[in-house]
Protein backbone atom coordinates (compact mmCIF):
# COMPACT_ATOMS: atom_id res chain seq x y z
CA UNK A 1 0.00 0.00 0.00
CA UNK A 2 1.25 3.20 -0.97
CA UNK A 3 0.24 6.75 0.82
CA UNK A 4 0.08 9.93 -0.58
CA UNK A 5 -0.28 13.19 1.00
CA UNK A 6 -1.59 16.39 -0.48
CA UNK A 7 -1.42 20.09 1.12
CA UNK A 8 -5.25 20.38 0.98
CA UNK A 9 -8.66 18.60 -0.54
CA UNK A 10 -9.02 20.70 -3.60
CA UNK A 11 -4.75 19.40 -4.47
CA UNK A 12 -5.79 15.47 -3.29
CA UNK A 13 -8.83 15.69 -5.77
CA UNK A 14 -6.73 16.53 -8.95
CA UNK A 15 -4.22 14.00 -7.51
CA UNK A 16 -6.59 11.56 -7.62
CA UNK A 17 -8.32 11.95 -10.19
CA UNK A 18 -4.87 11.86 -12.59
CA UNK A 19 -3.88 8.33 -11.06
CA UNK A 20 -7.54 7.59 -11.21
CA UNK A 21 -8.21 8.41 -15.29
CA UNK A 22 -4.20 6.75 -15.89
CA UNK A 23 -5.51 3.36 -14.45
CA UNK A 24 -8.39 3.49 -16.65
CA UNK A 25 -6.57 4.70 -19.59
CA UNK A 26 -3.92 1.91 -18.96
CA UNK A 27 -6.94 -0.99 -18.44
CA UNK A 28 -8.44 0.06 -21.91
CA UNK A 29 -5.08 0.05 -23.81
CA UNK A 30 -4.23 -3.58 -22.10
CA UNK A 31 -7.97 -5.52 -22.56
CA UNK A 32 -9.97 -2.71 -25.30
CA UNK A 33 -12.52 -1.75 -21.95
CA UNK A 34 -12.02 -1.18 -18.18
CA UNK A 35 -14.56 -2.30 -14.92
CA UNK A 36 -14.53 0.26 -12.45
CA UNK A 37 -16.28 0.40 -9.03
CA UNK A 38 -17.10 3.69 -7.97
CA UNK A 39 -17.47 5.20 -4.36
CA UNK A 40 -20.26 8.35 -3.65
CA UNK A 41 -20.19 10.29 -0.40
CA UNK A 42 -19.08 13.74 0.54
CA UNK A 43 -15.43 12.70 0.61
CA UNK A 44 -15.30 11.81 -3.25
CA UNK A 45 -17.10 15.10 -4.32
CA UNK A 46 -13.72 16.57 -5.64
CA UNK A 47 -11.98 13.93 -6.48
CA UNK A 48 -15.40 13.05 -8.91
CA UNK A 49 -15.16 16.49 -10.16
CA UNK A 50 -11.36 16.16 -11.12
CA UNK A 51 -12.16 12.77 -12.82
CA UNK A 52 -15.07 13.64 -14.81
CA UNK A 53 -12.93 16.89 -16.39
CA UNK A 54 -10.54 14.15 -17.93
CA UNK A 55 -11.16 14.33 -21.33
CA UNK A 56 -8.16 11.99 -21.96
CA UNK A 57 -10.49 8.98 -21.17
CA UNK A 58 -12.53 6.96 -23.71
CA UNK A 59 -15.70 6.96 -21.00
CA UNK A 60 -17.77 5.03 -23.90
CA UNK A 61 -15.15 2.18 -23.27
CA UNK A 62 -15.58 2.23 -19.59
CA UNK A 63 -18.18 -0.05 -17.33
CA UNK A 64 -19.16 1.17 -13.78
CA UNK A 65 -20.21 -0.68 -10.76
CA UNK A 66 -21.30 0.92 -7.06
CA UNK A 67 -20.22 0.03 -3.53
CA UNK A 68 -23.48 -0.12 -2.12
CA UNK A 69 -26.77 1.61 -2.06
CA UNK A 70 -29.48 2.11 1.26
CA UNK A 71 -32.28 -0.41 1.49
CA UNK A 72 -35.60 0.84 0.99
CA UNK A 73 -34.41 4.71 -0.08
CA UNK A 74 -36.05 5.80 -3.25
CA UNK A 75 -33.93 6.71 -6.23
CA UNK A 76 -35.52 10.45 -5.76
CA UNK A 77 -34.09 11.22 -2.55
CA UNK A 78 -31.10 13.32 -2.37
CA UNK A 79 -29.76 10.76 -0.37
CA UNK A 80 -29.89 7.89 -3.11
CA UNK A 81 -26.50 6.52 -4.19
CA UNK A 82 -27.65 5.61 -7.11
CA UNK A 83 -28.76 9.64 -7.61
CA UNK A 84 -25.53 10.71 -6.88
CA UNK A 85 -23.88 8.60 -9.45
CA UNK A 86 -26.49 9.19 -11.94
CA UNK A 87 -26.01 12.97 -11.59
CA UNK A 88 -21.79 13.35 -11.02
CA UNK A 89 -20.85 10.28 -12.93
CA UNK A 90 -22.94 8.54 -15.21
CA UNK A 91 -24.86 11.25 -17.13
CA UNK A 92 -22.18 13.90 -16.60
CA UNK A 93 -19.57 12.16 -19.04
CA UNK A 94 -21.80 9.79 -20.81
CA UNK A 95 -21.04 6.19 -19.23
CA UNK A 96 -23.50 3.87 -21.25
CA UNK A 97 -22.55 0.54 -19.15
CA UNK A 98 -23.41 0.90 -15.79
CA UNK A 99 -25.03 -1.74 -13.13
CA UNK A 100 -26.61 0.21 -10.16
CA UNK A 101 -27.88 -1.36 -6.67
CA UNK A 102 -31.62 -0.70 -6.49
CA UNK A 103 -32.45 -1.91 -2.55
CA UNK A 104 -36.00 -0.72 -3.05
CA UNK A 105 -37.91 -3.79 -4.28
CA UNK A 106 -36.01 -7.12 -3.39
CA UNK A 107 -32.34 -5.96 -1.81
CA UNK A 108 -31.72 -9.92 -1.53
CA UNK A 109 -32.19 -10.25 -5.59
CA UNK A 110 -30.26 -7.23 -6.13
CA UNK A 111 -27.06 -8.56 -4.50
CA UNK A 112 -27.52 -11.68 -6.70
CA UNK A 113 -28.23 -10.12 -9.75
CA UNK A 114 -25.56 -6.94 -9.48
CA UNK A 115 -23.19 -9.57 -7.77
CA UNK A 116 -22.89 -12.09 -10.94
CA UNK A 117 -22.60 -8.97 -13.02
CA UNK A 118 -19.96 -7.73 -11.29
CA UNK A 119 -17.90 -11.36 -10.81
CA UNK A 120 -18.47 -11.81 -14.56
CA UNK A 121 -15.10 -10.19 -15.53
CA UNK A 122 -11.89 -9.05 -13.07
CA UNK A 123 -13.07 -4.85 -12.18
CA UNK A 124 -9.44 -3.05 -12.59
CA UNK A 125 -9.83 -0.43 -10.55
CA UNK A 126 -12.05 0.56 -7.63
CA UNK A 127 -12.52 3.71 -6.15
CA UNK A 128 -13.28 3.66 -2.37
CA UNK A 129 -13.48 5.91 0.76
CA UNK A 130 -13.06 5.56 4.42
CA UNK A 131 -16.03 6.05 7.07
CA UNK A 132 -15.17 7.85 10.37
CA UNK A 133 -15.71 4.92 11.98
CA UNK A 134 -13.20 3.04 9.49
CA UNK A 135 -15.67 1.50 7.28
CA UNK A 136 -15.25 0.19 3.98
CA UNK A 137 -18.10 0.54 1.63
CA UNK A 138 -20.78 0.01 4.06
CA UNK A 139 -18.42 -2.89 5.80
CA UNK A 140 -18.94 -1.29 9.79
CA UNK A 141 -17.09 -2.46 12.49
CA UNK A 142 -16.65 -5.98 12.93
CA UNK A 143 -17.24 -6.45 9.56
CA UNK A 144 -16.96 -9.59 7.93
CA UNK A 145 -13.47 -10.62 6.13
CA UNK A 146 -14.38 -14.43 5.37
CA UNK A 147 -17.78 -14.12 3.03
CA UNK A 148 -16.90 -14.95 -0.51
CA UNK A 149 -20.16 -13.25 -1.78
CA UNK A 150 -19.47 -10.37 -3.93
CA UNK A 151 -22.77 -8.38 -2.24
CA UNK A 152 -24.19 -8.31 1.58
CA UNK A 153 -26.98 -6.85 3.15
CA UNK A 154 -25.82 -4.90 6.41
CA UNK A 155 -26.83 -3.22 9.56
CA UNK A 156 -25.35 0.28 9.95
CA UNK A 157 -24.07 1.17 12.84
CA UNK A 158 -25.03 4.69 14.60
CA UNK A 159 -21.48 5.71 14.30
CA UNK A 160 -21.95 5.05 10.25
CA UNK A 161 -25.64 6.57 10.62
CA UNK A 162 -24.89 9.70 12.36
CA UNK A 163 -21.79 10.45 9.87
CA UNK A 164 -24.73 10.49 7.12
CA UNK A 165 -26.57 13.21 9.63
CA UNK A 166 -23.43 15.21 10.16
CA UNK A 167 -22.57 15.34 5.84
CA UNK A 168 -26.17 16.83 5.93
CA UNK A 169 -28.00 13.49 3.92
CA UNK A 170 -30.49 13.27 6.21
CA UNK A 171 -31.94 15.92 8.68
CA UNK A 172 -31.86 13.52 11.45
CA UNK A 173 -31.13 9.91 12.41
CA UNK A 174 -34.50 8.46 12.50
CA UNK A 175 -34.60 9.44 8.85
CA UNK A 176 -31.42 7.27 8.01
CA UNK A 177 -31.81 3.65 7.14
CA UNK A 178 -30.55 1.15 9.16
CA UNK A 179 -29.89 -1.35 6.63
CA UNK A 180 -27.75 -1.21 3.32
CA UNK A 181 -26.54 -3.30 0.70
CA UNK A 182 -22.52 -3.65 0.47
CA UNK A 183 -19.93 -4.65 -1.52
CA UNK A 184 -18.54 -7.32 0.67
CA UNK A 185 -14.20 -6.75 1.97
CA UNK A 186 -13.08 -9.66 -0.06
CA UNK A 187 -14.99 -8.61 -3.09
CA UNK A 188 -13.46 -5.64 -3.08
CA UNK A 189 -9.46 -6.52 -2.78
CA UNK A 190 -10.31 -8.65 -5.91
CA UNK A 191 -9.62 -5.32 -7.77
CA UNK A 192 -6.71 -5.23 -9.72
CA UNK A 193 -5.85 -1.78 -7.95
CA UNK A 194 -7.69 0.36 -5.73
CA UNK A 195 -7.54 3.80 -4.95
CA UNK A 196 -8.54 5.46 -2.06
CA UNK A 197 -9.65 8.98 -1.57
CA UNK A 198 -9.85 10.55 2.21
CA UNK A 199 -10.10 14.24 2.46
CA UNK A 200 -11.14 15.97 5.98
CA UNK A 201 -10.52 16.00 9.27
CA UNK A 202 -13.29 14.18 10.35
CA UNK A 203 -11.15 10.88 9.13
CA UNK A 204 -8.31 11.45 11.17
CA UNK A 205 -8.56 9.53 13.43
CA UNK A 206 -10.26 6.57 11.62
CA UNK A 207 -7.54 6.91 9.03
CA UNK A 208 -4.75 6.58 12.36
CA UNK A 209 -6.78 3.28 13.54
CA UNK A 210 -6.87 1.99 10.21
CA UNK A 211 -3.30 2.51 8.67
CA UNK A 212 -1.47 2.39 11.76
CA UNK A 213 -3.62 0.18 13.92
CA UNK A 214 -3.90 -3.76 14.02
CA UNK A 215 -5.49 -5.12 10.81
CA UNK A 216 -8.87 -6.59 11.92
CA UNK A 217 -12.22 -6.38 11.64
CA UNK A 218 -12.77 -4.01 14.14
CA UNK A 219 -10.86 -1.19 11.76
CA UNK A 220 -12.28 -2.31 7.86
CA UNK A 221 -10.06 -0.41 5.74
CA UNK A 222 -7.33 -1.70 7.52
CA UNK A 223 -7.35 -4.56 5.13
CA UNK A 224 -6.50 -2.45 2.43
CA UNK A 225 -2.64 -3.13 3.43
CA UNK A 226 -2.83 -6.40 2.47
CA UNK A 227 -3.66 -5.52 -0.85
CA UNK A 228 -0.67 -5.22 -3.97
CA UNK A 229 -1.44 -2.40 -5.51
CA UNK A 230 -3.60 0.31 -3.28
CA UNK A 231 -2.89 3.66 -3.34
CA UNK A 232 -4.12 6.10 -0.58
CA UNK A 233 -4.64 9.83 -1.02
CA UNK A 234 -4.79 12.06 2.31
CA UNK A 235 -4.62 15.65 2.72
CA UNK A 236 -2.93 17.31 6.15
CA UNK A 237 -5.82 17.18 7.63
CA UNK A 238 -7.10 13.74 7.34
CA UNK A 239 -3.71 12.65 8.11
CA UNK A 240 -2.62 14.79 11.20
CA UNK A 241 -2.58 11.82 13.56
CA UNK A 242 -0.47 9.97 11.72
CA UNK A 243 3.66 9.06 13.02
CA UNK A 244 5.58 12.17 11.59
CA UNK A 245 7.52 9.75 9.47
CA UNK A 246 4.35 9.13 7.23
CA UNK A 247 3.68 12.42 6.97
CA UNK A 248 7.18 13.67 5.80
CA UNK A 249 7.98 10.58 3.86
CA UNK A 250 4.65 10.25 1.97
CA UNK A 251 3.45 14.41 0.59
CA UNK A 252 3.05 14.84 -3.17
Amino acid sequence: MVIKICSDSTSLGKAAALEAAAAIRHAIANRGAARIIAATGASQFEFLEDLTAAHTVDWEKVEMFHLDEYVGLSIEHPASFRKYLLERLIQKIGIKKYTLLDGEADPEEACRNVGRALTAAPIDVAFVGIGENGHLAFNDPPADFETEEPYRIVRLDEACRRQQVGEGWFETLAEVPKKAISMTIRQILKSRSILCVVPDARKAKAVKLCFEGEIGPMAPASILRTHPNTTVFLDLDSARLLKAGVLSGNAI
